[in-house]
């Protein structure tokens, strides 16, 4: 287990939007990876690339069904695996998304649009669940995050728009060790 994760406890992170996170500097990630098409190939290639941005911890890679997937509409299982990275090099959110995107597109992934299939192959999918923020106390700091004064003394934050965390990703977190466990109730 990675030391700036010991005491952490699920209920006493705040979950931002990441909107309002952007220009925030990020240290260390929770990141939950995705793949349901050749998932043998683009899983390691993703985790050599995130592996240049600093020290990673892995869990076990899950194979799991396509929770929009019905019988009527079939859809192909996906491999989903959590990911602990403490960046070598803080830098903010939105530079971090943008790294991811092209972690993505070097993985050949294609976004759908409009009128495209229901059914999407889908090459690399890395999605950010918590942040741990660079935080600077001095007299000239005082940030703020969705309006409020970020609290010092908690620099992980869940993101808003991957709250409450799917049944996978829960797996995938706890088996990171990290010391805040998700019950079913999370």
């Amino acid at each position: 287990m990675h030391k700036t994760l010991a005491g952490l406890t699920l209920d006493a992170l705040e979950v931002c939007a990441s909107e309002t996170l952007q220009a925030q500097t990020v240290t260390a990630v929770v990141l939950a990876l995705g793949s349901n098409y050749q998932a043998d190939k683009y899983l390691p290639r993703v985790r050599e690339s995130l592996a240049g941005l600093g020290e990673m911890q892995l869990s076990t890679a899950f194979q799991n069904p396509d929770f929009t997937a019905t019988k009527v509409q079939p859809k192909p299982d996906y491999t989903n695996q959590c990911v602990y990275l403490s960046l070598n090099v803080p830098m903010t959110l939105q530079k971090l998304e943008d790294d991811f995107k092209q972690f993505e597109s070097d993985c050949h992934r294609q976004r759908l649009t409009e009128g495209d299939s229901l059914i999407k192959q889908v090459t690399m999918d890395i999605d950010i669940l918590m942040v741990k923020m660079a935080i600077s106390e001095n007299s000239l700091s005082s940030k703020t995050i969705d309006g409020k004064k970020a609290n010092h003394s908690n620099q992980w934050l869940v993101l808003a728009d991957r709250y409450p965390f799917k049944a996978h990703e829960k797996v995938g977190i706890n088996e990171l060790d990290m010391p805040c466990r998700i019950t079913a109730n999370s």
